[in-house]
């Protein structure tokens, strides 16, 4: 089945099968996770990868490969900018972690690193945010219990490695 931890460390350094890009809609370069995993992958390549593909809509994620990354794939996650709650954020955010999951399933992807999604520039706050990834995790690894595949969310300070560790043993109690 697998399992969900979290670690610190930068999303470009880990060695899983996927990782995961906090993306927008149009799939540009960005700032934050975004801007740093275009860089590491090699940023022509990647644009190039992104381009063909042309967009991605909130709550939805594409697959491109990873090109000079350990990893194989990169994910390109698009999480909702926060608007207070009103406008299906948790119902949005929740669909690109599992499309993510899914994505990585259909590539046999048997690892796969995640960034709090939305949490930076889009203004999601951070302890809903866990909610949600660590809820769609979850869910998708006990609804695919024939499925082995290690979930790490790559994360850069204490504080949010604390707060994404309480949010696991809420929810998965381990």
């Amino acid at each position: 089945m697998g399992g969900i931890t979290v670690k610190i460390i930068g999303i470009t350094e880990l060695n899983t099968d996927a990782i995961v890009n906090a993306a927008n809609e149009g799939l540009w370069e960005g700032g934050g996770v975004c801007g740093a995993i275009f860089r590491a992958a090699g940023s022509e390549q990647l644009t190039r990868a992104c381009r063909a593909i042309g967009g991605c809509e909130t709550g939805s994620a594409v697959i491109t490969p990873g090109f000079d990354l350990p990893a194989k794939y990169i994910i390109h996650a698009v999480g909702p900018v926060w608007n207070g709650g009103q406008y299906d954020e948790p119902k949005l955010l929740y669909s690109a972690y599992k499309q993510s999951l899914n994505l990585a399933k259909e590539n046999g992807c048997h690892s796969i690193g995640f960034p709090l999604i939305s949490a930076g520039i889009f203004g999601y706050p951070k302890d809903l945010a866990w909610k949600q990834a660590v809820q769609a995790c979850y869910d998708f690894l006990t609804g695919s219990r024939e499925y082995d595949i290690d979930i790490v969310f790559a994360v850069l300070d204490d504080a949010i490695l604390a707060l994404g560790e309480k949010t696991i043993k809420e929810i998965v109690g381990e």
